[in-house]
């Protein structure tokens, strides 16, 4: 598997390119979940939808994991002790296209569960058996001083519901709508944001 060549995405291209990942690594497996990794991102947008959330949110929702196509470990990458940084990688790719928070949604929902895991007792207990094994991978639970910090960040409320969202999107065989319907939502998330 090769890395995808980002250095010629415009703002104008950049969707279709994202349609392109989707379409072509979207079927692999979701680091041991019951669900694809396209899945996983559809069923995230799609309870951002329906709870009303605003098309920034609904966006970050869906391209909280696009990270996981920027890279080149392999797809059990946890089992073999390997944290991927599908987190940073993502914002990288994103960054330049989508507005700050979205970005950080996407750069910081890994965050979001070790800030978690820190601050509700009841979290740690909702989390499947391959979002365990991550969490070790990722530096467990948060320092209360590291959890002080994370909840500075000014998009922490965004950042935590789409890692909620993140979380209750693993449900196998859930109808979803497919990448067509939010392409033209993405797009208008990234117009707002050049102009911004």
């Amino acid at each position: 598997m090769t890395k995808p060549d980002f250095s010629e995405i415009t703002k104008d291209n950049v969707v279709e390119f994202i349609a392109g990942i989707f379409e072509r690594r979207g079927a692999e497996e979701y680091l041991g979940e019951p669900v694809t990794i396209s899945e996983h991102m559809y069923q995230s947008a799609q309870l951002a939808e329906e709870s009303g959330a605003s098309e920034e949110m609904i966006v970050a929702a869906l391209l909280h994991d696009i990270g996981h196509f920027t890279n080149e470990f392999p797809d059990n990458a946890a089992e073999l002790g390997i944290d991927s940084h599908h987190d940073r990688a993502g914002a990288a790719v994103i960054a330049p296209f989508f507005p700050k928070m979205v970005t950080d949604c996407v750069r910081h929902h890994v965050s979001a569960k070790r800030y978690l895991c820190a601050t509700d007792p009841g979290y740690f207990a909702k989390l499947s058996e391959a979002s365990v094994l991550s969490l070790k991978l990722q530096g467990g639970p948060m320092t209360r001083e590291a959890a002080e910090k994370f909840a500075r960040n000014g998009d922490v409320d965004a950042i935590v519901q789409v890692r909620k969202w993140d979380d209750e999107a693993k449900v196998p065989g859930k109808k979803t709508k497919s990448f067509d319907y939010y392409a033209p939502m993405l797009q208008r998330v990234i117009d707002r944001a050049v102009l911004d």
